[in-house]
């Protein structure tokens, strides 16, 4: 035997003696991707003003979640949306509550704008913020989600322990209602909220990471604030976008998946955590974007099933 071909029989024994093994990674591999596909699901935020008509456009895009924009939290509206999400075999997975008042989404006016930390609105937001739980229990929606603000990173600064007061109250309040609240992420650092979401500590506080918001924001690389905040997230934004070069302005939004989120890393992350939750396809750029979310849908049910 040459040695030519005594390397080929070499490789071919070695191949063949390990192919129960490959054969068995393959198949864990493949087992794996299976449950996720059980464990991740798919949706848009879909308004539900008239959710007999809003709601059947996310049903007929072939999404079986989504999260709700709501204007007015009425008795009656609760019940037609339970209705309606039953009809159409939809689960609505958060209430995306904010208001009232004006909301700058910029480096500059917006710390003084945005949420529960500046003082000037904090009433009528916690008001609008209990009545946004209250229907979440009557509509049979799990959680109330919101941007909550730019969250100071200094722990012993008055308007953080200010928020940890006003939050705990509010989080105890939808605790006995039985309904989550999630965090979006974006104006703070990962390392912040984790702090805000333990300061608080009320045992019904989750994340909606938002993936594009920490790079619009400065913030954090997507990937690594996961690390940082993964145990407690339990929805998504897919969204992509640009890092911040104006210091007043945030980064541009740019469609998936041409920003910096790393989709492929991101994904296979959830997967190895063995994340239960949604992820729901968020687009802010103007103009009819009824075909991008289609694509998008299939370019992350491909990195779910890979």
């Amino acid at each position: 035997m040459t040695a030519t071909n005594r390397r080929s029989f070499l490789l071919s024994t070695a191949l063949a003696s390990g192919l129960p093994i490959l054969k068995g990674l393959a198949n864990t591999a493949e087992k794996r991707d299976e449950q996720a596909l059980k464990n991740i699901s798919l949706g848009v935020i879909s308004g539900a003003n008239n959710p007999e008509e809003e709601l059947k456009v996310v049903r007929d895009l072939g999404f079986p979640t989504c999260q709700l924009n709501i204007k007015d939290y009425s008795p009656e509206l609760a019940k037609r949306l339970t209705a309606t999400l039953e009809n159409y075999k939809l689960s609505a997975t958060t209430l995306i509550c904010m208001g009232p008042g004006t909301y700058t989404w910029d480096l500059v006016d917006g710390p003084s704008t945005i949420g529960l930390i500046p003082r000037e609105t904090r009433v009528p937001r916690i008001e609008r913020l209990k009545q946004g739980i209250d229907f979440c229990k009557a509509a049979g929606i799990p959680a109330v989600h919101a941007h909550f603000g730019f969250i100071p990173e200094n722990p012993k600064d008055a308007l953080y322990t200010e928020f940890i007061g006003i939050m705990k109250p509010i989080c105890e309040y939808a605790l006995k209602k039985g309904i989550d609240v999630y965090f979006e992420t974006g104006q703070e650092t990962p390392v912040t909220l984790l702090r805000a979401l333990e300061d608080i500590g009320t045992g019904n506080l989750f994340v909606n990471y938002d993936t594009a918001n920490l790079v619009l924001y400065g913030k954090a690389n997507p990937l690594d604030g996961l690390k940082v905040l993964g145990k407690y997230v339990r929805s998504f934004h897919a969204k992509d976008g640009l890092y911040p070069t104006n210091p007043n302005e945030l980064g541009k939004e740019v469609l998936i998946p041409k920003g910096e989120v790393n989709f492929p890393a991101i994904i296979s992350f959830l997967k190895k955590m063995n994340f239960k939750g949604n992820i729901t396809i968020e687009c802010e750029l103007s103009g009819d974007n009824k075909d991008y979310i289609v694509n998008t849908k299939r370019y992350l049910e491909k990195l779910i099933s890979a």
